[in-house]
């Protein structure tokens, strides 16, 4: 790139970095603006823009700005409760622990439906699928890996002895893969006896790596949505979530990371919880059946040929978009560029009808592959879409023509 160019570029970098900082420093946010300016992208700088814009569009922090202190410390304070009546205090009257009672109106072997032990049990298999989720979070990122420098004091703590979710684990009978696949296309589990529990690489006493702050986050939220529960991908949806607070530049961010990410990711799922219930696979009105049936009829109507092509093929939507859709192509692209894409899904007013053009653009950027296919290379690559040669600015200004 020539030094004219560069220097184009960082003068509508800073100009675009302007924009956003004199709105986000006004009284009371202007949302339509901040949808528009973000639609286009947050920009990457020592300003902690993405972050803040996020918990706006995703109506975590309200719009008066005089209020954020108030809400988020009341908002804090919440979760922090809720860790210790859903972990810290059933952690410290743990089988292992001292307080049990061994009457049998408490006793493990109680067969009441009703018993605490009984949902402790059922918490426990829960768990072990959150667990497996979170230690297998973006592997070739090492962020996840990697000890928080805020990790929850009341359970790390050497002199509160409380059972910790990751110590739970352990203490079940874990179970090794093989490999399948579930609905959503992601990597399964069929189960047999493990051989050893050293096989998953923990960090000392004392410390928490960032995975263990999301599986704290998706047990909580099971526990808190019995409806719905926890479903395999979910850990998909607040990954990058709180990768993009525990980054951020600023401190009080990144120390409250763990608790913003959980209501953030909570009024997501609010929007989204139909595409995680396996009922409404089928139905073409609700849920995920609605999303794909969308997507094919965009597909015929922008692209005819191409729309026909995939019915020849017999290439159906539930074969790739189940995942593209209901994960919000998290696992289609670099972590980065999921970023940027969720800059433009949460600041689109009708989300997530962009998320389907944004599917559609990425059918017709590799029509000319798809034509000269068969079904086998047709199927290997809508299921590994090939990002290296399809770059996302390309990916999204698509979406963005089909959408006018």
């Amino acid at each position: 790139m020539s030094t004219g160019n560069k220097t184009t570029n960082m003068a509508a970098f800073k100009a675009r970095l302007k924009e956003f900082e004199e709105l986000l420093n006004t009284e009371v946010i202007d949302l339509k603006k901040l949808r528009k300016l973000c639609f286009n992208g947050c920009p990457e700088s020592g300003y902690s823009v993405r972050a803040v814009c996020w918990k706006l569009l995703l109506e975590y922090l309200p719009v008066e700005k005089s209020e954020w202190k108030n809400h988020l410390t009341k908002q804090r304070s919440l979760y922090k409760q809720f860790v210790d009546e859903l972990i810290v205090k059933p952690g410290a009257n743990a089988p292992e622990g001292n307080n049990t009672d061994v009457t049998m109106a408490d006793h493990p072997l109680n067969p009441s439906p009703n018993s605490e032990w009984a949902a402790y049990f059922r918490d426990n298999e829960m768990l072990l699928q959150i667990d497996k989720d979170c230690r297998r979070l973006c592997p070739d990122l090492f962020f996840f890996q990697r000890a928080t420098d805020y990790p929850c004091t009341e359970i790390v703590t050497a002199d509160f002895r409380v059972e910790t979710l990751r110590k739970r684990v352990e203490q079940t009978v874990l179970q090794s893969a093989t490999v399948s696949s579930n609905r959503l296309g992601i990597t399964g589990m069929v189960t047999r006896p493990r051989k050893s529990s050293h096989e998953y690489a923990v960090l000392p006493d004392g410390q928490e790596a960032h995975w263990e702050v999301l599986e704290r986050i998706l047990f909580l939220f099971s526990k808190l949505n019995p409806g719905l529960g926890y479903v395999q991908g979910m850990n998909e949806i607040v990954g990058p979530i709180y990768y993009t607070f525990a980054t951020d530049p600023n401190e009080d961010c990144r120390e409250h990371a763990e608790e913003d990410a959980f209501f953030c990711f909570t009024g997501l799922m609010s929007e989204i919880k139909d595409n995680f219930m396996k009922s409404l696979d089928d139905s073409h009105l609700y849920g995920i059946g609605n999303m794909m049936t969308q997507l094919t009829k965009m597909v015929e109507s922008k692209d005819p040929a191409l729309g026909h092509r995939m019915e020849e093929v017999d290439l159906k939507p539930q074969y790739y978009a189940f995942r593209w859709l209901t994960l919000l192509m998290s696992q289609e692209f670099p972590l980065p560029d999921v970023l940027r894409i969720w800059d433009s899904l949460f600041s689109d007013e009708n989300r997530f009808s962009f998320l389907i053009h944004i599917a559609c653009a990425m059918l017709i950027l590799i029509r000319k592959e798809l034509f000269e296919s068969d079904f086998p290379c047709c199927m290997k690559l809508v299921q590994n879409y090939p990002y290296m040669t399809v770059d996302i600015q390309t990916v999204l200004k698509k979406a963005v023509e089909i959408m006018r």
